[in-house]
């Protein structure tokens, strides 16, 4: 996840209260964390870029790549991977100019992250649409968790009973239980102050994301050679009709661009980088390489799993290998890898949310005993630690909330793509376009000027088609 996968800090204030003085940060779709500082040292270089974008960008989105390719055949499925990667190089590129501002390498001025580039471009009110999508993206991503543990949890219950008692022994589960455990770890770990904080959990969060990606494709090109021969034809799978056909390449594009952007932490890595040679130069070469190699890695991935199973390719790459009992050590492990993947990024998304709401409360009733007192609970065994009533109750909602709607929308593929329709136009594109166009001060109807917008258009137009085909795919899965 993508995405999901995973986490570098960038500002997503949703505005509700520019007295505060402070946004706060998190991220979009990541495994990595910065902390930005107005006297950090600049220590970055091209290479540590490429490790932020790539590590920031693989996650268990890429489990549904397969699913995607499969959807969209042999010849089209590639070459939208390609598209979709060359339209998040081509963003990169309009947002590392205007990390310094009036100039794009001369500029005494600096944007540390999305949403303070944002507000210095576009104002306050787009910084405030920016932040929401952002955080709407957030919760999305939360939701997107707890469908993918309880995913993993189920095939490794799964494995172990397919692998004691047989391929063909029943063995059904209900994701609801696997989706309330994690509820419940999550309600406890959401009670740890500064979670996200924890620098060590970006490099366990790398770590658990390229072994589960590689371990997928391990096993997807060792059922290739088993079968002599790969799967899958030009065209995709077929369906009963050009209609449901639409739908589904519609919900595979969606997953696709949900696989990708990386904008909202790229200002938080370049603000990393030494000088000279000019930031926005470093990012370039930084972007090309991470993104030809998250490109690379995504291709091996989707088209291998789609080789190896064709038509009937899981919409989650390691479901395909839960009945496999040569191999059912190395699929359990892959899931684990995940789970523990997602336990601490679940938190690392949150966190940042759970402090923006919190301290518009404190700021708005600063006179409240429930808001703003903190008791100091000791339990036997444990470390004395701090508990705030505001903090239980509404850190428990939203929890709780996140896995009923999970509960009520189990649809991984579906929701994936939701949350790669949001984002994707107006945070890859649509804002990285206007920002540039003021920065340079493109005169309207120039040739640059009608390009971008057309590209913009082409966008808008992409977000709404995969947006309502994972909408309907939503829907349709519901009444089915």
């Amino acid at each position: 996840m993508g995405n999901e996968a995973h986490i570098i800090s960038s500002d997503i204030g949703i505005g509700v209260n520019e007295k505060m003085g402070e946004a706060l940060e998190s991220s979009d779709n990541i495994p990595l964390l910065l902390t930005k500082s107005s006297s950090l040292k600049r220590t970055g270089t091209v290479w540590t870029a490429v490790a932020h974008i790539v590590t920031g960008v693989i996650g268990s989105g890429v489990l549904s790549l397969p699913w995607s390719t499969a959807q969209l055949g042999w010849l089209a499925g590639p070459l939208s991977v390609i598209l979709i990667a060359s339209i998040t190089l081509f963003s990169s590129f309009l947002l590392c100019n205007t990390y310094r501002h009036p100039h794009p390498e001369l500029g005494p001025n600096r944007s540390a992250s999305y949403l303070d580039v944002v507000h210095l471009h576009l104002g306050i009110s787009n910084g405030r649409l920016s932040g929401l999508l952002v955080n709407i993206s957030l919760y999305g991503f939360a939701i997107a968790f707890v469908i993918t543990t309880a995913i993993s949890l189920r095939t490794i219950q799964h494995s172990f009973c397919y692998h004691n008692k047989g391929s063909e022994a029943s063995c059904e589960s209900v994701d609801a239980y696997y989706m309330l455990l994690f509820g419940a770890v999550q309600i406890i770990l959401s009670q740890i102050p500064n979670f996200h904080n924890i620098e060590w959990l970006s490099v366990v969060a790398a770590i658990m994301s390229f072994t589960y990606s590689f371990i997928g494709m391990g096993l997807s090109i060792a059922q290739i050679i088993e079968k002599g021969h790969a799967e899958g034809s030009i065209g995709g799978i077929t369906t009963s009709s050009g209609t449901e056909k639409l739908w589904l390449v519609s919900q595979a594009l969606g997953d696709i661009s949900f696989s990708f952007p990386f904008s909202t932490i790229l200002m938080e890595i370049q603000d990393t980088l030494k000088s000279p040679p000019p930031e926005n130069q470093t990012m370039k070469k930084a972007s090309v390489i991470a993104v030809t190699v998250t490109t690379f890695m995504y291709l091996s991935c989707g088209g291998a799993g789609y080789a190896a199973f064709g038509d009937n390719t899981p919409g989650n790459l390691l479901t395909g290998f839960e009945s496999s009992k040569s191999s059912y050590w190395l699929v359990n492990f892959a899931n684990v890898c995940i789970v523990v993947h997602l336990v601490g990024s679940y938190q690392v998304y949150c966190q940042p949310l759970f402090a923006t709401v919190e301290s518009w409360f404190r700021f708005n009733f600063p006179d409240s005993e429930f808001v703003n007192h903190t008791y100091i609970l000791k339990l036997p065994l444990l470390p004395a630690f701090e508990l705030n009533f505001l903090s239980l109750s509404f850190r428990t909602a939203y929890v709780a909330s996140t896995v009923v709607i999970a509960m009520v929308f189990p649809y991984f593929n579906q929701i994936l793509g939701v949350l790669g329709s949001i984002i994707f136009w107006p945070l890859t594109i649509y804002f990285p376009v206007e920002i540039y166009l003021s920065q340079s001060c493109t005169e309207a109807w120039t040739t640059k000027w009608v390009l971008l917008r057309t590209f913009s258009i082409f966008g808008f137009v992409f977000g709404l088609f995969t947006l309502t085909g994972c909408v309907k795919g939503i829907v349709t899965e519901k009444i089915g």
